[in-house]
């Protein structure tokens, strides 16, 4: 298998935390004063699943309600990739994270992170998504098992439906890695693009992408077919730290879980939730099936 990693920086290597976007609410009158929020700013770490210079205001829409909630201001940071953000908690630079589910799987284990919250449906229940394998219309792969001696475009290394389903995909259709040509191409808008100018025969896109990719005119699936879709996938859980003050953590959960859909709309529209419906509270037995899978790929911290 040829791999191009674009983002391996494992947890091990990189040396520092650095930041593709960052932005903060503006401070409460008595944020000072606030037991929660000592230094009068939480930091609010997300994970670069889209453009950040898109996901940033749509995050700042959610922080600047949930900093009001809190009486604090909550500062985003668009971390610079999957590895970052779970060193960052880990050191406690990030007082709140969103983790892709895979992410949050090494965040428990390397930063002990833990999940309060994800993002719900307008009916209650909480959204999930899928990890897919895309070609042109008009090729010759027909299905998963087509794709041995092929270009296949993942997203980033570590990323839940861009890196780690797509490969457990093949794994069950019995295609060793080095039967085609993987390469990541950097995120998940990257990977739809070399599709799309017909620059690989593969691309993974997960149905968050394919959703705000259509809606934005930026592809048009009846261009394309899709030849493998994985198991839903429970969404993003926002996390904090399983070490912070248990009253900390319950201000925070509660403040997440009394946040109105309009807040949380602007981001829903990159996690494929339309109309959005307030978070969700989830545990770690949500993502239980991630553990498992993590296991069964035999992944450790240096896969993201």
């Amino acid at each position: 298998m040829k791999t191009t990693r674009t983002l391996a920086l494992s947890l091990a290597a990189l040396a520092a935390f650095t930041l593709a976007g960052c932005s903060s609410t503006e401070a409460p009158a008595n944020a000072d004063s606030n037991a929660f929020c000592p230094t009068g700013e939480l930091k609010f770490g997300i994970e670069p699943f889209e453009d950040p210079t898109k996901l940033e205001p749509a995050y700042q829409v959610l922080a600047s309600a949930l900093g009001k909630e809190l009486d604090c201001m909550v500062e985003v940071q668009v971390v610079e990739d999957y590895a970052a953000e779970v060193l960052s908690m880990r050191n406690g630079k990030l007082d709140i994270g969103q983790f892709g589910p895979m992410g949050y799987v090494f965040a428990s284990t390397k930063a002990n992170a833990e999940p309060l919250a994800s993002f719900g449906t307008s009916d209650g229940l909480l959204s999930s998504y899928t990890a897919g394998i895309w070609v042109p219309e008009d090729s010759d792969i027909r299905s998963i098992e087509d794709l041995r001696g092929k270009d296949l475009a993942l997203g980033s290394v570590g990323s839940t439906s861009g890196d780690v389903l797509p490969r457990f995909g093949l794994k069950k259709a019995g295609i060793a890695e080095d039967e085609l040509n993987m390469n990541y191409a950097g995120g998940h808008p990257e990977a739809l693009l070399a599709l799309a100018k017909g620059t690989v025969d593969a691309a993974q896109i997960n149905s968050q992408t394919l959703a705000s990719a259509t809606e934005s005119g930026d592809f048009d699936p009846a261009g394309f077919r899709q030849v493998w879709e994985s198991e839903a996938i429970p969404n993003d859980p926002i996390t904090v730290s399983a070490d912070a003050d248990p009253a900390f953590k319950a201000a925070v959960k509660d403040a997440l879980l009394n946040l109105a859909p309009a807040d949380i709309e602007a981001v829903g529209k990159f996690l494929d939730v339309t109309p959005a419906g307030p978070l969700i509270e989830v545990t770690r037995e949500t993502y239980n099936p991630l553990f498992d899978l993590a296991e069964t790929m035999g992944l450790t911290e240096k896969d993201i």
